[in-house]
């Protein structure tokens, strides 16, 4: 049995600790931590006993071995460099920090102690990915030549998270860039991406976009485009595609049925998915099952904080070919 703690119950924090009550039987959410009182409620409701406004309460009243870090990434530096000394496992989201020297800092950190560490990058772990990944690793339709992803956000967070987010590069594509990086099994040498506004919200303010194209080189040579918007009027857009010698991979959009409607204007279908968390409801539970199961069987996670540190590195080089306009080494990056 794995006693954890929870700290953040925001949107995905919630659906973190769901999972662990009805879906994760070797788990047992000890103690939650989170600024909000209605939140805490939430936990309660589910039968959650310990309950913490503050992180150092909590590691210093509970006991237990592994801890979910679900707070907003601006307190991922505290919370982490805490766990890591009261020597938890840990499992977090993304990103690590938006620092590159602060994520350095912790990986010494996380050196000196017997504690394993999984990133939550759960794209990986969506069935339809894990399939073409397999296959893909079979060497089936040869060496890839391109990947093209596709992540369209309905709608933009609001101001107050964007404030603090690190912007589209480090707090959306990062996703795209690790499952890029992850598919490809080489690493990015250089990155050109431009970027522009064409939302409502006043993001020139603080200094981030609502659009990106992004072109990734790989080491072994072949490329990745991923395309980022925040203002998919028509759904959560989500796709794939992956161009090899003697063939391709794709995934298409999860809709909301499979209602096909044709009529003498056109045919029609419904929208894409609801949002992140209904589109990868099943990747998420995967991914906190492999995590467990890492603990459970004394492995390390393949998604480590090696696989943070070099997505967070292609996030700051995009961030800065769209602010430069030109190509930018990851070399550059340290």
């Amino acid at each position: 049995m794995i006693k954890l703690a929870i700290v953040g119950l925001g949107r995905i924090g919630k659906v973190h600790l769901k999972n662990c009550i009805f879906s994760l039987p070797e788990v047992q959410v000890v103690a939650a931590c989170s600024r909000s009182e209605q939140s805490l409620n939430f936990a309660k409701n589910l039968g959650v006993k310990a309950l913490y406004t503050s992180i150092d309460d909590l590691f210093k009243e509970v006991d237990f071995n592994a801890v979910i870090i679900a707070s907003p990434t601006a307190f991922h530096f505290e919370h982490l460099q805490k766990a890591i000394a009261h020597k938890k496992h840990i499992f977090c989201e993304k990103p690590i920090d938006l620092s590159l020297a602060n994520t350095q800092l912790l990986i010494k950190q996380l050196e000196k102690q017997p504690v394993k560490f999984m990133l939550g990058f759960n794209r990986r772990f969506d069935p339809s990915i894990l399939k073409i990944k397999n296959e893909i690793s079979k060497g089936k339709q040869g060496k890839i030549h391109s990947i093209r992803l596709i992540s369209r956000d309905p709608g933009p967070p609001p101001m107050e998270f964007l404030k603090t987010s690190g912007g589209l590069f480090l707090d959306m594509a990062i996703h795209d860039f690790d499952l890029a990086r992850a598919l490809m099994e080489s690493e990015v040498t250089e990155v050109y991406s431009t970027a522009g506004i064409f939302g409502n919200l006043p993001l020139k303010s603080i200094d981030d976009v609502d659009t990106a194209i992004t072109v990734l080189k790989f080491k072994n040579k072949a490329l990745a485009t991923v395309e980022n918007s925040r203002n998919s009027t028509y759904g959560y857009d989500q796709r794939l595609e992956v161009f090899c010698e003697t063939g391709m991979w794709s995934t298409a959009n999860q809709l909301e049925n499979s209602i096909l409607h044709a009529d003498a204007h056109g045919a029609h279908q419904p929208k894409p998915i609801g949002f992140f968390i209904e589109r990868y409801q099943t990747s998420f539970l995967k991914a906190l099952d492999y995590f467990v199961s890492c603990l459970l069987k004394n492995r390390v996670p393949n998604v480590s904080f090696d696989e943070g540190l070099a997505s967070l590195k292609i996030s700051l080089a995009a961030q800065k070919s769209s602010k430069e306009n030109r190509v930018v080494s990851l070399d550059e990056i340290n």
